[in-house]
């Protein structure tokens, strides 16, 4: 792991970008004074973590690869995957973050990323019917999160808003968060990102802020409610 970390270091004080070439397995050998299997320990640790790509035949070897957000997600997804996460965890932090990402993004959208969010609406325009269709209107009202977070010039503060999206997608479909189907959450959620959409449009921070902060809060009081009633389901049975 220490050689890994020194290799990451040498990168980055070079400068290299993605798809620059790395030295070859005996320039690393000479120069770091490591045996050839500690070599290839740290080169495996670093191309499992993303940062590394191996490419075979003519013109290959080891090169800087670019993580991609779904990749970075997926590492850190990891970590929380063994903890007991709740969905007051994750309202905590939606909480904060996304009100100002709706505030910053006021007046600043294309015609095309409004009807792109439009479009995701228009997904779950009359109640679920079923227990199905109610699991695919939670993950898609995530997903319009994730889309207006994609549009902010933050990239830290995009990637953070869309993590949670995920996290809370995936604890919504681990724990079936999305039964019984609650018309109560499609009615309030729809209403405020269509409100949202339009403060967006009008470029009137002020108001997007708080038609997101109204939504965050409403959204977690009827998921913990969900929460609440599966395990009240799984305790009955």
């Amino acid at each position: 792991m220490q050689l890994a970390d020194t290799i990451k270091e040498w990168v980055v004080e070079h400068q290299l970008k993605a798809g620059d070439r790395l030295p070859g397995e005996a320039e690393l050998i000479e120069s770091h004074g490591r045996s050839k299997g500690t070599v290839r320990e740290a080169m495996r640790i670093l191309e499992a973590q993303g940062l590394v790509e191996t490419r075979t035949g003519p013109g290959g070897g080891s090169f800087v690869a670019e993580v991609s957000p779904d990749r970075a997600q997926s590492l850190l997804a990891n970590f929380f995957y063994f903890r007991d996460l709740s969905i007051k965890d994750i309202y905590q932090i939606r909480k904060l973050l996304e009100p100002e990402v709706a505030a910053t993004l006021a007046g600043k959208l294309s015609d095309e990323q409004l009807a792109a969010l439009e479009a995701v609406v228009a997904e779950y325009s009359a109640p679920a019917e079923t227990v199905e269709e109610e699991r695919a209107q939670h993950v898609s009202s995530l997903q319009f999160h994730a889309l207006l977070a994609s549009y902010s010039e933050n990239d830290l503060l995009a990637f953070l808003v869309r993590f949670m999206a995920r996290m809370l997608t995936e604890l919504t479909v681990w724990r079936r968060l999305y039964e019984p189907p609650n018309p109560t959450l499609w009615e309030a959620g729809r209403r405020h990102q269509l409100q949202l959409i339009e403060a967006l449009r009008a470029g009137d921070a002020e108001t997007a802020r708080r038609v997101m902060r109204d939504h965050m809060e409403g959204a977690e009081t009827q998921m913990q409610a969900q929460e609440a009633e599966v395990l009240r389901r799984f305790i009955a049975e």
